[in-house]
């Protein structure tokens, strides 16, 4: 997790705090206070990084004289997360953890950490490219009304589906499910033959079930949850991208937070980032071996089948640059990759 930075917290007199997370709890985690702060994410009610979050609760409603609450709306029951970013604008939630999805409704910038299929091999070069792209990141959301607390990732994003995929034609015979309001990658796809379906992430289980979709690009931690693979029991192990996550807070309700109790909220929102983040890289195999058990297939890339998804993954990086990701984004992201690499960066998966 890479931390906020202080300075630009007392820059612009605002910050905040919340974790990564995913839709609705109906009680309160800590004791009413002066300071509500209602958090809406999609993580899993029940999850380890839910429980994080209420542990984040718990020590919140304990700094002397702030008189802060949270309540969590888990599993996406406020909404996909476009609707969570405009609840949070609206007052009706202050918080929320959220994926590049989301985030991108603050800022276009942030889909350099993860709209970038097969350009990040490692989850090394994730947290490079994080930390140093993060302070600029903060500060353009900053400047947009949001405070961002932590950052983190869920590791890998792979592909589930009803029948293998082995190489990209596979794929392009599927209906394959694309987050809506994303009309720029959907539109991508259509050129490269593929079938995009645009639907929320909370329509994703019960569209597999239908035959709406065939295919899904998912976290292994979320599909264990969910059950995806129940009905889509086959999985591609392919680095395809990190998804990336934060956990942000308004900054006007960072603002009505005692000053003598912010560093302290800070403190405490860093810390349940960094829990978050461990948590989810650890389920990320976990839930892969516990998939196994109830009868997943997991199809693990040759160096052949590697090369295919590779050639076609840089095939379209020249059009994502502009449409999906800011021009001068990626051209950092791929400046701080080939820094990183020269300077003979490991290759952890």
């Amino acid at each position: 997790m890479m931390r906020i930075s202080r300075r630009l917290l007392t820059w612009a007199g605002a910050a905040a705090g919340v974790a990564l997370a995913v839709a609705a709890a109906t009680a309160p985690v800590a004791a009413a206070g002066s300071v509500k702060v209602r958090l809406g994410t999609l993580i899993p009610q029940g999850s380890s990084p839910y429980k994080h979050l209420q542990d984040m609760g718990d020590k919140w409603s304990k700094i002397p004289d702030a008189g802060l609450s949270l309540t969590i709306y888990p599993d996406g029951r406020m909404g996909d997360e476009a609707e969570m970013v405009r609840r949070i604008r609206a007052g009706q939630l202050q918080a929320g953890t959220l994926t590049v999805v989301g985030l991108s409704e603050i800022d276009p910038a942030v889909t350099g950490l993860q709209n970038l299929p097969m350009m990040f091999r490692s989850l090394d070069e994730v947290d490079y490219v994080g930390q140093k792209l993060g302070p600029m990141l903060e500060k353009r959301m900053l400047e947009r009304g949001f405070v961002v607390l932590s950052w983190g990732d869920a590791s890998w994003v792979r592909f589930f589906s009803k029948q293998p995929i082995l190489v990209p034609d596979d794929l392009k015979k599927m209906k394959l499910f694309v987050w809506a309001g994303n009309t720029e990658q959907e539109s991508l796809l259509k050129q490269s033959g593929f079938n995009p379906v645009p639907l929320a992430a909370t329509d994703i289980l019960p569209s597999l079930q239908t035959g709406l979709i065939d295919a899904t690009p998912m976290v292994p931690f979320y599909a264990l949850a969910a059950q995806v693979d129940s009905v889509a029991p086959h999985m591609l192990e392919i680095n395809w991208a990190p998804l990336v996550g934060a956990t942000v807070i308004s900054k006007k309700t960072y603002d009505t937070i005692p000053e003598s109790a912010r560093p302290a909220f800070l403190e405490v929102a860093t810390a349940a980032g960094k829990a978050i983040k461990a948590d989810n890289r650890r389920e990320a195999i976990e839930s892969v071996e516990a998939m196994k058990k109830r009868g997943l297939q997991v199809h693990a890339l040759t160096p052949e089948t590697e090369k295919i998804w590779r050639d076609a993954a840089e095939a379209v990086w020249p059009k994502i640059r502009g449409p999906v990701v800011p021009a001068d984004i990626y051209d950092e992201v791929v400046r701080l990759l080939d820094e990183f690499r020269k300077q003979g960066g490991a290759e952890k998966q």
